[in-house]
Formats: structure tokens, sequence, C-alpha cells
């Protein structure tokens, strides 16, 4: 996949490094800071209206501009979820990562097969389990009745496209292409990743705040010998977006690079992370943008763990300081200019 074909696809602070201080500019204060009304979805049908995710999407209507919770009851949805561009100030909330799942078995063209995808802006996501079942089965085989060798697909579990949307104790589970990044800022923490192949990938500008990364192919962990956390696709060094990791950590079964440039101009940060023995000594790949390697921004700032010697990576890493992270990539400086995660409503 050389840049252009993949610029043509994706054309379409306190004391406390990364605390969630909001700027001096008016804050947002768009869809109010207050739940208007509460949907619940359950499957059982021992309470609420709908038993299916999708049905209470359906049911918020069009242009709506104040928040609406959709409560998920416990259980294991087998459904794909679209929240359509005109429907904002929706929040999805579960009972608890992998108490409330939502799965499908998608292996489509990325932008039709996703379990989740989130389209409008100002979308909150919140104690739930999203997972993209294909090629992540334990009990997939590796070949098919016929004999013939099982190909890993991309299979994406979240796709997101709309601006200030926030992921708050969440699970993303897949192999390839997991959680779709796509573009708009976004705030993802206290979540769990799961893939092998450009598990965190897109021209999303987001921060990753506690977040846990885990590199494993699973069933297909002898069909993938080597695999890929980021794909960032940064297009040109005007292009806002960026991937920024703050603490958390990276472990896992499957040795893998930290990023490989989806875009000449890629961006991604870790900062403070615990970074486990999985790390490829390399750290990180130019891919197809080679002739883009002096370009790209890829960062490690004060990583701790196995995994953080510095000392075998490609000579052409960034050489960021913890002050100059802390001053461009603070959840305040990089996606909360205008305060819209305070205006999120508490549980």
């Amino acid at each position: 996949m050389s840049c252009l074909f993949i610029f043509i696809a994706l054309v379409l602070s306190s004391c406390v490094f990364g605390s969630l201080t909001t700027s001096a500019t008016a804050l947002d204060q768009t869809c109010g800071n207050k739940v208007v009304n509460t949907i619940v979805v359950d499957q059982s049908g021992s309470s609420g209206k709908f038993r299916k995710v999708q049905d209470a999407i359906d049911s918020v209507g069009l242009g709506n501009d104040l928040w609406i919770k959709i409560k998920v009851k416990r259980g294991v949805y087998v459904e794909q979820v679209t929240i359509p561009m005109n429907k904002s100030c929706i929040i999805v909330e579960g009972e608890g990562q992998r108490v409330t799942t939502i799965t499908y078995n998608g292996n489509k063209a990325t932008d039709v097969s996703t379990t989740f995808t989130s389209h409008p802006s100002y979308v909150v996501v919140r104690n739930l389990s999203i997972m993209n079942t294909y090629n992540r089965l334990d009990s997939l085989p590796t070949t098919t009745s016929n004999g013939m060798s099982w190909n890993i697909k991309p299979a994406v579990a979240l796709n997101v496209y709309g601006d200030k949307s926030a992921f708050y104790d969440c699970d993303f589970l897949g192999l390839q292409d997991t959680l779709w990044d796509n573009q708009g800022k976004h705030h993802f923490k206290n979540c769990y990743i799961e893939g092998a192949v450009d598990f965190i990938f897109g021209q999303g500008q987001s921060i990753y705040e506690d977040c846990k990364i885990n590199a494993t192919a699973g069933a297909l962990a002898s069909k993938v010998a080597l695999g890929y956390i980021t794909a960032q696709g940064r297009q040109n060094p005007s292009d806002p977006s960026g991937f920024v990791f703050l603490r958390g950590s990276v472990s896992g079964s499957t040795s893998v690079y930290l990023g490989r440039a989806y875009g000449p101009f890629s961006r991604v940060i870790f900062i403070q992370t615990e970074l486990s023995s999985v790390v490829h000594p390399l750290g990180w790949d130019s891919w197809h943008c080679d002739a883009h390697k002096w370009s790209l921004t890829y960062a490690e700032v004060e990583c701790k763990g196995a995994g953080s010697d510095m000392s075998g990576r490609v000579p052409w890493i960034d050489k960021l300081s913890y002050s100059a992270a802390k001053q461009r990539f603070s959840i305040s400086n990089f996606i909360d200019q205008d305060g819209w995660i305070s205006n999120i409503p508490s549980f």
C-alpha cells in the first residue's frame, strides 16, 4: 500500500501530566452537561423497552442536541451498531467491561463490517466491551473444511469518525485493524485494546490515557510472527492528527513494533508507558513511506520496562523531551482546548 493510496483512502494540566485541565477559552457547552433522558436496553426483556442496542439508537430523534444515555444491561449483544451523523449527544453505557459486550463477526470491507461505528461528534461510550470475533476466536480453525489455509483479514471492532468523542473503561478486541481511530479529537481512558496487526490505526487526533495495550494473535499466533500496534495516517506537517499514549502499558505474546507509517507524516508518541519485552528492538517501521522517514514523528518519552531500551531503535526516531511533550501533547493542549471533556456528564 503506497503513501498516495493511503492518502486517498483517508481523505474520505495540573501538576500531574495529562490531568483534565481546560484552556482559557470558553467552555464548549454543546449538548449541555446533564442527561435529559435514559433509554434502557435489556436483551432478557425483563427491563427496558429495547432488546437491541441499535433499536435504542434508532429511537433517538434526528438532530438530537441534548445528552441522551442508552443504558445497556449485562449480556452479549450480537449485532452491528451504528450511530448516524445526525444523532449527536449520545452516551452508550454498559454495566462493565466483559459484563456488557457488543460483538459481531465481520470480515468484509472495513467500512461495512465494523462492530460499532460512530459518525457524529459528541459521543461517549463507557463500561462495555466491543469485539470483532473474526480471526480471534479460540475455536477458530487455521484451515477451512476444504484444506485451504485461513486468511487473516482486517476486522474492525470500533470505527470512530466524529469529533470530540470519548471512550472510558472499555475493551476493544480484535486481531487486525481492531480500532479505527478514523478522524477527529478523541479521548480514550482506562481502556483495554487487543490485537496484533495495525490494531490502532487511522487519522485521529487522540490521547490514550492509562490504557492497556495487549499485542496478541490468540489462536492465530503461528500466523503472526511480528505485529504492529499503530498505523497512524498523518498526511502533512499542518495535519493536527496523531496518537498519544499517556502512561498505560504495552504487553502481550506477539512481538510488535510500536508503529508503522500509514502516512508520510505519521505521528505517535508514547509517554511514561510501561513497555514489556514484546516491543521489537527497532521500535518503529517506516513501511511504504521510507522516503519520508525523517518526516515521521515517533517518540518514546520517559518510558520504562524491558521493552523501553532505546539502544537498538531506528535512527530517525524523534528525540522529544518530557517538557516539550508535556507542552505539546497534554490533554488540555492537544485535544481539549475548549473544555469539551469537562462538559461530559458524570455517571
